[in-house]
């Protein structure tokens, strides 16, 4: 009242802040729903505002980065590459002229040198007919490259949609009114055997209220249900809301709407295994060669000119890259390991806490059939429309002006 706000902006307030802070929702002794904040709701609410505003400009800054790094990592390899070998051919030309020194160089070096590249031209050669018949359904080169060390990105892009699509779908289905059992399988919510804390804690609920504009009643035994009256319209007057679809029978009736949400396993890359193996080869090619041009310039005595002293400035830069073009996929495999199993628990929870609404146990029936029994639909019969795209618009203004004359036509008598 201090605020000037609607009773249902209120509600509409309190439930974004306690989804944004951590809030939780209680019954009173004499059923009302009560909204608990944390005592440092204050703090989180400015820290949640600040990343709303960064947000937007890092995923800019997060698309331009990942272009620019996907082309630049798969040209760097090559470059590397040329200026590697480039510079341990300048070096070996322009060591001592004495005929014994060369001859030991080119025992020492002369078959290293050769090999790599007899094998860049391998792997060139002997796949090209293969990577020509390829072209159309696998990687280009620098995707190819990128894909191995970066990866691909999120699989589950678009989750949050699918998501909300599910749960609005779920609650349309259901008259509009459902429990948070219910709605445990699409969110992000701990398994049953693992959730410490009360099992009446139902705040992870809020997000779905906020979005859909529902609004928490308690029945006559003490349960909260979620009541969402803009689901509870619809142009069919089939539909559910029928309390013995509660179980098995329900799961039956009810096949067309998926049961749990399921996240997708992250891959560790979309490149076949041909372009990894040209990938992993290339990139060990100039690993090998960063290390023999290293040994090369330690063993230099004269002070080296043009595109030698160009390579041994960049020779650091050279370094971190040859061992990073490894050390990250590597890292990231070992990443992935932890994030695919949190995403298989993840699944798991989920699919729990769905087998539990088969075959519920009592309490958890009377609760479903509460809601059942609170559920409505609001059916929009042809009477109600008063605009429609299927007829033009000056017939249907005829229609509205014919009507109010039959209207006023009866009022008068």
């Amino acid at each position: 009242s201090r605020a000037g706000l609607q009773i249902d902006q209120a509600e509409r307030a309190l439930q974004a802040l306690a989804a944004d802070t951590g809030g939780f929702l209680e019954v009173s002794g004499e059923g009302e729903v009560l909204y608990v904040f944390p005592e440092d709701y204050r703090a989180k609410l400015a820290g949640k505002s600040f990343r709303m505003r960064v947000e937007p400009l890092v995923d800019k800054a997060k698309e331009a980065g990942a272009y620019l790094a996907r082309v630049s990592f798969g040209t760097a390899l090559v470059a590397s590459i040329v200026l590697v070998y480039a510079t341990i051919i300048a070096i070996l030309s322009s060591s001592s002229s004495d005929e014994d020194n060369r001859g030991r160089r080119r025992r020492s070096y002369g078959s290293t040198m050769f090999l790599p590249t007899d094998l860049f031209w391998y792997l060139d050669a002997g796949s090209s007919r293969r990577r020509r018949v390829e072209k159309d359904k696998g990687m280009s080169f620098i995707e190819s490259v990128f894909s191995f060390v970066f990866g691909n990105g999120d699989p589950n892009d678009g989750l949050e949609e699918r998501r909300w699509k599910m749960i609005g779908q779920y609650i349309s289905s259901n008259g509009g009114v459902v429990t948070a059992e219910e709605l445990a399988p699409y969110l992000d919510v701990p398994a049953p055997a693992e959730q410490t804390n009360s099992k009446d804690d139902e705040s992870f609920i809020l997000p779905v209220l906020l979005r859909f504009q529902g609004h928490p009643l308690v029945d006559d035994q003490g349960n909260i249900l979620y009541r969402f009256p803009s689901l509870q319209r619809t142009a069919s007057s089939k539909g559910g809301g029928s309390r013995e679809y509660v179980g098995t029978r329900w799961s039956t009736m009810s096949s067309g709407i998926e049961k749990f949400m399921e996240e997708k396993p992250w891959e560790f890359s979309k490149a076949n295994a041909l372009e990894r193996a040209m990938v992993a080869g290339l990139g060990g090619l100039n690993l090998f060669g960063v290390i023999i041009l290293g040994n090369l310039l330690k063993q230099m005595t004269m002070t080296p000119g043009g595109l030698i002293s160009f390579a041994a400035q960049l020779f650091p830069l050279l370094q971190i890259y040859a061992g990073s073009f490894f050390a990250i996929p590597l890292f990231r495999w070992l990443l992935l390991r932890k994030t695919n199993n949190d995403i298989a628990r993840r699944n798991k929870a989920r699919e729990e806490r769905a087998q539990e609404l088969l075959s519920p146990e009592p309490s958890l029936r009377r609760k479903l059939l509460s809601a059942r029994d609170m559920a409505q639909r609001k059916v929009i019969t042809p009477g109600e429309i008063v605009y429609t795209t299927e007829k033009d618009l000056l017939d249907q203004e005829y229609e509205v002006r014919e009507w109010e004359r039959r209207f006023k036509k009866l009022e008068s008598d």
